[in-house]
């Protein structure tokens, strides 16, 4: 494709209406795991069952996942989205319906894996249209500054959609009913997944993915550091679902368990401010360097939220895991971008997005078992070694770097 670029910014290409838009456009997939764990856990009084639920909504997601990546880069957004988010926004209409009333257990779980089967990927096509419009239509210096404020920035509204979506499921359970939140996402589905969808900024998108000159063959994907991103990001996926559900198991053992998804949004607090601070971090403070360093206070954090014993050392530890989480998940995000091979972003980002998610909901299934089998605070030990694996794949892709820089100290293009 003929690029046709100029120095304005990037919000002149894509008009501020985009942002809201696109924001939006994420909360159903942040809300629908938090929200079938919740329904489920209040209708049918089995936090087991709710895991295994969420559990199901994280195997579709991760075998549609990657498929609609593909058929993005293939053919286009619009032609893509625009059905899997119909399709999304009718199943989740019907789930409080099949909890509700009474059906069987395997059909629950067969309901959870079709939302996750049609999970509208947002937040890694957002990433992907920002990227296609900086490299396409922004000329000059300000290409690479641009490209990574759209990284920083997208991590950030991850994060911030990861925060608010446990927040209204919380609020819309304890104050409406526990239905409520999964009501609201399949609206949001309908409205906001569609209107993104037939965005203007989806036409050039869809015209690099009709017009790429060269597309890498998919085995590029499967290259050992774009493995490694994945692995870590489904590391934080494990975290995030172990300590929903292990903080669950917390809240029904105090008598309050739809307290749960306010109490999850402290830990998003720290985590978004510190993702929407991360492009301020100066450029010497390597990629690398910084998921090390991240992960560390993530491991620290999570060795306090083991240890609490009540709900004040809950919300602390919370609070400080945060702080933690949100950087590292940045970090992760970026380098996908930088090692996204040529024609294949969509389906790297929706690759990490469908870990992330299949995590979370494994996470859930085996932390809600092991609640019920034992004790909360036995669960709530599960997101240390999250924590861990995260911090130990940082270690594997820092010595993976360091070795391709080789003797010389240059970093190769994808090394960062």
């Amino acid at each position: 494709m003929t690029s046709i670029t100029d120095d304005r910014s990037l919000i002149a290409h894509t008009g501020w209406g985009y942002f809201p838009v696109a924001f939006v456009a994420r909360l159903p997939f942040a809300m629908m795991v938090v929200g079938v764990l919740t329904l489920v856990a209040s209708v049918r009084g089995s936090v087991a069952l709710a895991g295994l639920t969420s559990a199901a909504v994280g195997v579709g997601v991760v075998v549609a996942g990657p498929v609609i990546g593909d058929l993005v880069d293939r053919r286009g957004q619009r032609r893509v989205l625009v059905p899997v988010g119909l399709a999304n926004g009718i199943l989740l209409a019907l789930f409080p319906v099949v909890v509700l009333t009474g059906m069987p257990e395997p059909v629950v779980l067969a309901a959870g894996a079709l939302i996750g089967l049609t999970a509208p990927q947002a937040a890694a096509l957002s990433r992907t249209r920002l990227v296609a419009i900086a490299r396409h239509r922004i000329g000059g210096d300000r290409r690479e500054r641009t490209l990574s404020r759209v990284m920083s920035y997208e991590s950030a509204a991850d994060e911030t959609a990861f925060v608010i979506g446990p927040v209204l499921v919380g609020l819309l359970a304890a104050f409406l009913a526990p239905w409520a939140p999964i009501a609201v996402a399949a609206a949001l589905s309908f409205a906001f997944v569609t209107a993104f969808a037939l965005h203007p900024t989806a036409v050039m998108a869809d015209r690099d993915a009709e017009t790429a000159p060269a597309r890498a063959p998919v085995r590029d994907v499967l290259s050992r550091p774009v493995l490694v991103l994945v692995a870590a990001t489904f590391g934080v996926g494990l975290f995030f679902g172990s300590t929903l559900t292990s903080l669950t198991a917390f809240a029904q053992s105090t008598g309050d368990g739809e307290a749960a998804g306010l109490l999850y949004g402290l830990m998003g607090i720290g985590s978004a401010a510190l993702a929407l601070t991360v492009m301020l971090l100066p450029a010497r403070f390597a990629l690398r360097w910084r998921w090390l360093a991240f992960g560390a206070v993530l491991v620290a954090a999570s060795a306090a939220y083991a240890l609490a014993g009540d709900l004040v050392a809950v919300i602390v530890a919370l609070s400080l895991m945060g702080l933690g989480v949100g950087p590292t998940l940045v970090t992760l995000f970026s380098l996908a971008g930088e090692r996204s091979p040529a024609g294949r972003s969509a389906t790297v980002m929706t690759l990490l997005a469908s870990a992330l998610t299949l995590a979370q909901a494994i996470a859930a299934g085996v932390t809600g078992a092991l609640a019920e089998a034992t004790s909360a605070q036995a669960a709530m030990a599960l997101p240390l070694g999250a924590a861990a694996l995260v911090l130990a794949l940082g270690v594997v892709n820092a010595r993976h770097d360091r070795a391709a820089e080789g003797p010389s100290g240059a970093a190769p293009a994808r090394a960062r």
